[in-house]
């Protein structure tokens, strides 16, 4: 472990930039818990209202494609946010000046405030008011593949990486990108063939199956935060997105009915600035 502050080290202000509602509990929760049952200065900053979200409880089906899901997503998210203890932001001020893009191709990527087509230094420059606001010891966000190849991920690492870059050297936080790694992830699929019974209605997916781009060789992941007292405070916080998660004993499914583990760990690789 380098001496770089770690999302384990107490005493820091700490602050995690998302795409959407949800993502920050599901991607970095374990980090969010842990430093808020620290009692460290916790921030979340949220890019979009995600209004292109695909919403799970049929009597909710009515929010999905039509102007009310993002603000009932807003409302999720500050439940969860209440919940961890996090002083929350959209990007931009009380409500984020761009919107969620969906997928590539779809008619959402095509709006005119779509985020993932936004001038990434406009959208820096907003944030990096923020982060001089927030003044923060360590930033989390996603590593340039966006977890899972998204656009509105691969958008926020681009703009908060831009943003960090855009202060003086003296003057930038830690950014650390959210990494995990490929020993973690096998485990977590033997586990799931293990917990999640055949007829449960959910696909588990096959040990052989791909990875997502954020699953790398462990060498590649320099910071590693085990926090189990955390998991359960980050497993409340998420059940307040019912529009998007559906949270299971020691799992979850999103609306694709695919099983995957709650992290019960998260790993973190410090980004490094040319200059």
């Amino acid at each position: 472990m380098s001496a770089v502050p770690a999302p384990g080290r107490p005493g820091i202000r700490l602050l995690a930039v998302h795409a959407h509602p949800d993502d920050e509990t599901l991607a970095t929760g374990v980090a969010l818990a842990h430093h808020c049952l620290l009692g460290d200065e916790v921030h979340v900053v949220t890019c979009t209202l995600g209004e292109e979200g695909e919403v799970i409880p049929a009597e909710l089906a009515h929010l999905e494609g039509s102007d009310d899901l993002g603000p009932h997503r807003a409302g999720e998210l500050a439940g969860a946010m209440a919940t961890l203890g996090v002083r929350h932001h959209f990007l931009g001020g009380d409500l984020p000046r761009w919107r969620d893009s969906g997928m590539a191709g779809s008619p959402a990527y095509e709006h005119p405030r779509a985020f993932a087509r936004a001038d990434v230094a406009e959208a820096a420059a907003v944030l990096a008011g923020q982060v001089r606001a927030v003044a923060p010891d360590v930033v989390l966000t996603y590593d340039p593949e966006g977890g899972y190849g998204h656009p509105d991920h691969i958008q926020t690492h681009r703009v908060t990486v831009a943003a960090v870059a855009s202060l003086p050297p003296d003057e930038r936080p830690v950014l650390l990108t959210v990494l995990t790694p490929v020993s973690w992830a096998q485990e977590d699929r033997r586990w799931l063939a293990e917990h999640v019974r055949g007829d449960s209605g959910v696909s588990v997916p096959a040990p052989d199956a791909p990875f997502p781009p954020s699953v790398v060789p462990d060498e590649r992941v320099t910071h590693h935060l085990v926090a189990p007292e955390a998991v359960g405070l980050r497993d409340r916080a998420l059940r307040h997105h019912r529009t998007q998660v559906t949270v299971h004993d020691g799992w979850f499914t999103l609306s694709n009915d695919i099983a995957a583990r709650l992290p019960v760990r998260e790993g973190y690789t410090p980004w490094r600035f040319d200059g």
